[in-house]
């Protein structure tokens, strides 16, 4: 793994992308805690991109707040003909999209053996974070630091690193069935 920072400070969306290309990164994943007006709300949830819309109001909603605190950069078709460049952008984008899609649903049942999920689905959304189209990459929300039993759990170094596990199990039952995947086999 390649952490994108090393404290707890601001870093441009545009440059943690930046990051994980530099690195050749064969997965991105972002790893967030939640905030909800409801202190009820509670339970791990994962995001992918979207090409066509939010899968629910909360997805739009967290999209559109992540992305508010930064600008989202585009891939550079520059130097090659207009019209092959974006089919091939959307093929690319469509394969991740999807790759995406299947990396979250592992990384749900691995967070799911911690405790209750927010969506039991991978929600979509258009978030700024996940555009690069060179790699599948989510969001991951980890808990609700609103929530008074989460962030208490969120605090605790054994549950992170719970957490950290789970993720790290989600992507290893993901590249199982992954020719190519950078993870050794077991």
């Amino acid at each position: 793994p390649i952490f994108t920072r090393t404290g707890d400070y601001y870093l441009r969306l545009r440059r943690r992308v930046d990051i994980a290309r530099r690195a050749e990164a064969s997965l991105f994943v972002s790893i967030h805690a939640d905030a909800s007006h409801s202190r009820s709300a509670r339970g791990a949830s994962v995001y992918s991109l979207s090409q066509s819309g939010a899968t629910s109001e909360k997805a739009a909603y967290l999209a559109q707040q992540e992305n508010a605190a930064d600008l989202a950069g585009g891939a550079s078709l520059s130097g090659r003909d207009e019209d092959l460049a974006e089919v091939m952008l959307d093929m690319q984008l469509d394969w991740k999209i999807e790759e995406s899609r299947l990396l979250g649903t592992q990384l749900l049942s691995a967070l799911a053996t911690l405790g209750s999920l927010h969506s039991r689905q991978v929600e979509q959304a258009g978030f700024a974070v996940l555009k690069a189209p060179q790699v599948p990459s989510i969001l991951v929300e980890s808990g609700y630091i609103t929530n008074l039993e989460e962030e208490s759990k969120l605090r605790s170094v054994l549950y992170r690193e719970q957490i950290a596990g789970a993720i790290f199990g989600g992507i290893k039952q993901y590249c199982r069935d992954r020719p190519g995947c950078p993870l050794p086999p077991e």
